[in-house]
């Protein structure tokens, strides 16, 4: 069969990582099966509505390797006022793409239900609504619509008169909603709410509108979070009032933090733009997001895997019923790999952006300093672990330091006096050394240690602490060699100045 998926974003804010994550099962779904992963904005929740959003969500996606078959198209996006978002204008058959341009369908669609007898008008004021549920929670009831207007003749409301469109529910029996992760759920209809389906500002409700626009787009499958389960009924209710074939639901399940809660803002990032301004590899956070509740195959130890091999090997049908558990801890492992699976020249292009960011090199770079930079790389590339770490490990390359207090400067095990003579030692040694690299430089500091009578460790933590003003730095020889001789003698005198005036 043709399989056809989507994700629909609200543009009410960016999207959560779970949801994300979602949209990750549905692109390996589409691409396994030879299908199309549709893009559609859902934009009918006016109140909440944020029209920066639907940029912020493209450029998520399209970061996060996520390309649609069919979306919003160039007049689409400039109707809602992306006038430079060409790149992302795709278009299709089925569109527009946009709810807020396809009212009149859906309008169509509510006037049917009530010819079929599905639906009805309702005029019922809020403050009516209000003392409706204000009853019910006396009575410690559910809180649902009285069905005051259900009966009424059908010419008891005009169509001219403010009103809304209610799914007029079975009061009796049963609605099946079967799904292929968590298998059939049966939901009893006199627990279900007449739900609004059309506003009467003439806006859709969103079990309404999701419906029309998944059948008229031919959506094959539906895949989204477990938490969307309680409200499928209705919609299910609509299909059958319509005579429309039901879509294949695949429930998968919701994505909780490392404390088995849900996921939220108090564990960490949640969303796409946060996760790429940490520094996280695009690459990395895929391929964490699909192993996020689904798995290659049991006893399966493989956990890096590229793309072509996350498509060839992903079965919608074997994702785990229970909920997923989002490990920062582990996505940093991951994204490390990735970062040390690159070209030092690769790393050095996406390092950039994060030193020009933290004002330490400017926009644009010079072309004849880039050979200093690529110096730096090989110094962080097997310590990073996020791309954003590397402004904290090598801002002390870029800027001066303040040197730092003389307690600092005192090595392990050694007094002010000795590690004062060290330093001395190390600017005279430093100040002859030919060439002036990190091979040169190892033995012969070795030797000064073992001269002194130091372990190695204590005398390069003193020179670490002089010259970068951190108790953890790069490795020391590299550090030393992109700094210059200059600016390293420069300052361990500043260091030894502070220590001697504290003895």
């Amino acid at each position: 069969m043709t399989v056809r998926v989507r994700m629909a974003p609200s543009p009410t804010g960016e999207p959560h990582i779970g949801n994300v994550r979602t949209a990750v099962f549905n692109w390996l779904f589409a691409r396994k099966m030879g299908g199309q992963f549709i893009l559609r904005i859902e934009d009918t929740d006016r109140t909440r509505y944020q029209p920066e959003t639907v940029m912020v969500i493209m450029d998520g996606l399209h970061w996060l390797g996520l390309d649609w078959d069919e979306g919003p198209g160039l007049e689409e996006l400039q109707y809602l006022g992306l006038e430079n978002a060409g790149e992302y204008a795709v278009g299709g058959p089925c569109g527009p793409y946009t709810q807020s341009e396809r009212l009149a369908m859906y309008k169509e669609v509510a006037e049917e239900l009530i010819e079929r007898g599905w639906a009805y008008r309702c005029n019922c004021t809020p403050e009516r609504l209000e003392q409706v549920r204000e009853r019910q929670r006396a009575r410690k009831q559910m809180l649902m619509y009285d069905r005051h207007c259900r009966n009424l003749p059908t010419d008891a409301i005009s169509p001219d008169e403010p009103h809304v469109i209610r799914l007029k529910v079975p009061l009796e029996g049963q609605t099946i909603v079967p799904d292929t992760i968590k298998g059939d759920v049966a939901f009893e209809n006199e627990g279900i709410d007449d739900q609004v389906l059309l506003k009467s500002d003439g806006f859709p409700t969103y079990h309404l509108a999701v419906v029309v626009d998944d059948h008229f787009m031919e959506i094959t499958h539906i895949i989204r979070g477990d938490d969307w389960i309680p409200s499928t009924p209705k919609r299910i209710l609509i299909y059958q009032a319509m005579g429309w074939e039901v879509p294949i639901y695949c429930h998968v399940p919701l994505v909780n933090g490392p404390d088995g809660k849900k996921l939220s803002k108090r564990h960490g990032a949640t969303s796409i733009t946060e996760f790429r301004n940490q520094g996280y590899l695009p690459e990395a956070l895929f391929n964490f997001l699909a192993l996020l509740g689904w798995a290659p195959g049991e006893g399966e130890e493989q956990e890096i895997f590229s793309r072509k091999e996350l498509i060839e090997r992903f079965d919608l049908f074997r994702v785990n019923r229970a909920p997923a558990a989002f490990s920062y801890d582990k996505l940093d492992w991951m994204d490390g790999v990735y970062i040390r699976g690159l070209s030092e020249e690769g790393l050095l292009e996406r390092l950039l952006p994060f030193w020009q960011k933290a004002g330490l090199v400017p926009d644009p770079y010079p072309d004849e300093k880039w050979e200093w930079l690529r110096g730096i790389v090989p110094l962080v590339q097997e310590r990073l672990k996020r791309l954003e770490e590397v402004v904290e490990w090598t801002a002390f390359l870029f800027r001066e330091i303040e040197p730092p207090l003389a307690e600092k400067l005192v090595g392990k095990k050694m007094t002010p006096e000795e590690s004062l003579m060290a330093l001395r030692r190390v600017q005279s040694l430093l100040a002859e050394l030919e060439p002036f690299e990190p091979e040169a430089m190892e033995p012969p500091m070795r030797a000064l240690a073992e001269e002194l009578g130091l372990k190695a460790g204590q005398l390069f933590g003193v020179v670490r602490w002089a010259v970068t003003g951190q108790k953890v730095a790069p490795p020391l020889f590299g550090s030393l060699a992109v700094l210059g001789r200059e600016q390293v003698l420069t300052r361990l005198e500043a260091a030894e100045t502070v220590l001697a005036a504290s003895i």
